[in-house]
């Protein structure tokens, strides 16, 4: 993703000032949205969206190709330093002003926002990073520093209490759940939520690993 010397590498390759803050333009709602549901507050999401234009605006070397995910990874990264979720991993969730949570997103979302916002921070992470933006469990372990195999877990985990948080009766939920427990991979487990549509982008995420 970054560069290291540049050495044998056309300037115009690297991602610019400008690149970044037109992307942060560009996907503002996408970003901010990102933040808070990994935040679950208002006023952190919006310093974690600061924090992560000045990263990305920083002297930091990144591929344009690789752009738009180092403003997602930049987002992550400042949103992990705000909450520290594996130090709050036993803390039940504080509640959410909602009502101010939800007045910039789209109305169909509101109700699975809301659902992820309950979450607790650990699980929430998970679901966000993992779900939503589709990092492989190897790099979610690393950033939020639990081990791999914890993932799939707190992922069923998230994903069984989003469904009772919705008032679904989700059969593959509740088997994915079963099966985390039992120690199973869930990788490949879909859930199926609009908001996992609104996050989809046409470049999957690149292994932070490589």
């Amino acid at each position: 993703m970054v560069g290291n010397s540049g050495q044998g590498v056309k300037a115009e390759e690297f991602a610019t000032v400008a690149d970044f803050k037109q992307i942060f333009t560009e996907d503002v709602s996408r970003l901010y949205l990102l933040s808070l549901l990994l935040t679950g507050d208002c006023d952190k999401a919006e310093e974690c969206f600061v924090a992560g234009i000045e990263e990305c605006t920083g002297k930091t070397r990144v591929f344009k190709e690789f752009a738009h995910s180092w403003a997602h990874r930049a987002i992550v990264q400042s949103a992990i330093r705000a909450v520290a979720p594996r130090e709050r991993a036993t803390l039940a969730p504080r509640k959410v002003d909602c009502r101010r949570a939800v007045e910039n997103i789209p109305f169909l979302l509101h109700d699975e926002v809301r659902a992820i916002l309950q979450l607790a921070p650990m699980e929430r992470f998970v679901f966000v990073m993992s779900v939503l933006e589709r990092y492989p469990d190897y790099d979610c372990a690393i950033l939020l520093g639990c081990w791999r195999r914890d993932i799939s877990i707190i992922r069923a985990r998230a994903a069984q209490q989003l469904g009772e948080f919705l008032g679904r009766q989700d059969k593959n939920l509740t088997e994915a759940h079963r099966e985390a427990s039992a120690g199973d991979n869930t990788s490949g487990m879909i859930v199926d939520l609009l908001i996992a549509q609104h996050f989809a982008a046409p470049l999957q995420n690149q292994s932070l690993s490589q």
